[in-house]
């Protein structure tokens, strides 16, 4: 389906860039993807929503894909939470946001600590977040990221090997044209991930900012529908953490995605585009 580019300017000036997809008077979904991912991520499922009618909106976040960097690294979770409100109030009327990762710890805190959580947002999408995560998870996304991120890659085949070898459960795909849209080809002639080396900056400091006591008291107050989308190998949510997600979202309910793993919509789309939409079609 045809896309159309949106722009999105925030308060410190920074840009964000991403692709309409959809009837522009649908129901808006933002999508919201992870850290060091882009807007890319949600290619199939931000193409299922506009096939349903929705009008999907994904964007890259700051640091990331086609967005600007920010030159004084402001990348904290605050940062990125004050993105996603600025973008949901700005639309016609409160979207359903989809946010994996960092983009759903980002929408916990934009709606959750907005003077009107639905306001913000219609219903939200959690995909593999929650205000409790284990450690050892993160730490293993967070060395992956790190590893190759100075360096870079001599093509797109050791690009798509060291994904491999870091999602050994997922079938390689034929193709390496996915991979290209999360790579950057510098005047070296090496791949580089595309996002800002600055985003891994003081990840200590980062991580201190999901304070979990915070990320709880933000989720009591999301009073808008909420889907926790698990993935059933994940490393970072556990069922006991998804179980205490729910108890603390007034409105919130969760499925469980069997054999994906962290990166559910990459692993298993069609099951997350099928628990994604029926809980839309649900709620909204």
């Amino acid at each position: 389906m045809n896309s159309k580019p949106v722009e999105y300017r925030m308060s410190d000036g920074i840009v964000l860039r991403g692709d309409a997809l959809g009837p522009e008077n649908g129901r808006p979904v933002l999508l919201l993807h992870g850290g060091g991912q882009t807007r890319h991520a949600w290619g199939a499922a931000a193409n299922a929503l506009a096939e349903r009618g929705w009008r999907a909106v994904a964007i890259d976040q700051r640091g990331h894909g086609d967005s600007d960097w920010a030159s004084n690294n402001f990348y904290r979770i605050d940062n990125f939470a004050s993105d996603m409100r600025s973008i949901a109030t700005s639309m016609r009327q409160p979207p359903a946001v989809v946010g994996a990762s960092l983009g759903g710890l980002a929408s916990m805190l934009g709606a959750g600590e907005a003077e009107n959580p639905s306001a913000v947002a219609s219903a939200i999408i959690f995909v593999d977040i929650t205000p409790t995560v284990e450690r050892a998870g993160v730490e293993r996304i967070v060395s992956f990221m790190q590893a190759r991120m100075m360096d870079g890659f001599a093509d797109l085949d050791e690009a798509a090997d060291y994904v491999a070898s870091y999602l050994p459960d997922r079938p390689r795909p034929k193709s390496n044209a996915g991979l290209e849209k999360n790579l950057r080809r510098r005047d070296d002639g090496r791949w580089y991930w595309h996002w800002d080396p600055g985003f891994m900056t003081d990840i200590d400091t980062r991580m201190e900012d999901r304070d979990p006591a915070r990320m709880r008291a933000a989720t009591k107050r999301l009073s808008m529908p909420a889907l926790l989308v698990r993935g059933g190998k994940s490393d970072l949510v556990t069922p006991q953490t998804a179980q205490e997600f729910v108890e603390l979202a007034p409105n919130a309910r969760f499925v469980d995605v069997a054999s994906a793993g962290h990166m559910v919509a990459g692993d298993k789309n069609d099951v997350f585009i099928e628990a994604v939409t029926t809980f839309l079609n649900e709620v909204i």
